[in-house]
């Protein structure tokens, strides 16, 4: 497939804007920057597009409306200005927004949202409806209420949430950096765009700054989780600058720009969404070649191929299934808590349910509660 071709032809388009590309170096927002966002934006809604914006940038506006010269690192005080700043913010979409002859509406998030059905159903249905009615959704984590136990954690993965919610044909992520490099471009000269990415593999995610590397900059390791998340769900996702003028057309038109994800084949049901995005991760399962193969195949995970666990999760929990090399393939509803998974891995089905006074399932995890991440 011509990834780049098939941009030209979505309908509903995702586009995520970072705090960095809304405000200059001094921390006063860049205005000119979000005039031409905002006329890109209403100029795609004319193309008969469906658009939605995802916002940060609430916090440094509120930095900007207290006439703070920094940025403070308490969580009380972050909330507050978020608070401050989410107004602010709004107002000025609003403005611009209408300028254009479109109409704006302000979505606020948390993983609240997403962690309960009932609640991820009603998200999904609002939004929706706006684009139904003609409205662009601007959406951004509810940071002025929002705890560490219900925060989504950061605005790339809840644009790729919102994505796989309202089954967006792309996802637009705009940075400071235009893309993904096969180096830190900042200290390695012969670092080179990487155009397009068609899986994510453990070496991706070490050149985004993943664990044991301390090579990314500009928090592309969220960008790559984002991508993940995007992809499964049948998503286009491109990383590009969002200094660059003109960029969203650019990437419409097809132009060579950015890096960009090609999506799975397999669309994910909204149900299988939820419980691959909807829900926290609690730990990580790591398994065999053969089980890797299996699962692949369509299998439920069973305890023979899990070689160990980490984390603390309990029955019902949801986990990531690695492969040895700690490549997720996988992400499901654990039958079983860490401890007893512990106990179990290694065994066959017949041998570990002599472990248990009462009868336990035979999958750890069942094919049916589980999504395949490759």
């Amino acid at each position: 497939m011509d990834t780049r071709r098939h941009i030209k032809n979505a309908g509903r388009i995702v586009v995520k804007v970072g705090t960095s590309t809304l405000l200059y170096d001094n921390g006063q927002l860049n205005l000119y920057r979000i005039e031409q966002l905002v006329r890109e934006l209403a100029d795609l809604y004319n193309q008969d597009r469906e658009v939605i914006l995802v916002s940060s940038g609430a916090i440094g506006a509120g930095v900007v409306r207290m006439g703070l010269k920094k940025r403070p690192t308490g969580v009380r005080e972050k909330q507050a200005l978020a608070a401050v700043g989410q107004g602010m913010l709004m107002h000025i979409y609003d403005k611009l927004f209408a300028e254009y002859g479109q109409t704006a509406g302000q979505v606020l998030l948390t993983r609240d949202n997403y962690m309960q059905h009932r609640q991820y159903n009603n998200s999904r249905n609002t939004l929706l409806t706006m684009l139904k009615m003609g409205v662009i959704p601007v959406i951004n984590e509810n940071d002025a209420v929002a705890v560490d136990e219900v925060k989504i954690g950061d605005n790339d993965n809840l644009s790729a949430m919102v994505a796989a919610l309202v089954d967006a044909d792309l996802l637009i992520i705009l940075s400071d950096i235009d893309g993904v490099y096969t180096g830190n471009p900042q200290t390695d000269k012969n670092a080179t765009l990487i155009s397009e990415i068609d899986e994510i593999t453990p070496q991706i995610e070490k050149l985004a700054g993943g664990a044991g590397t301390a090579m990314g900059t500009g928090g592309m390791a969220t960008k790559i989780e984002a991508a993940k998340i995007a992809t499964a769900s049948g998503v286009t996702m491109c990383i590009a600058a969002g200094a660059e003028k003109n960029i969203l057309r650019r990437i419409i038109d097809g132009e060579a720009v950015g890096t960009i994800f090609p999506p799975k084949e397999a669309h994910l049901k909204a149900r299988k969404s939820w419980l691959a995005f909807g829900k926290r991760i609690n730990g990580d399962i790591v398994v065999d070649a053969g089980c890797v193969k299996a699962l692949k195949a369509g299998s439920s995970l069973l305890a023979a191929g899990i070689k160990f666990s980490e984390g603390e999760y309990s029955i019902g929990d949801t986990v990531r299934v690695l492969t040895e090399d700690y490549q997720e393939i996988a992400r499901g509803v654990v039958n079983f808590a860490e401890q007893d998974v512990q106990r179990i891995k290694g065994l066959r089905t017949e041998e570990f349910k002599k472990l248990f006074e009462e009868s336990v399932p035979e999958e750890v995890i069942h094919r049916d509660n589980m999504v395949l991440m490759i």
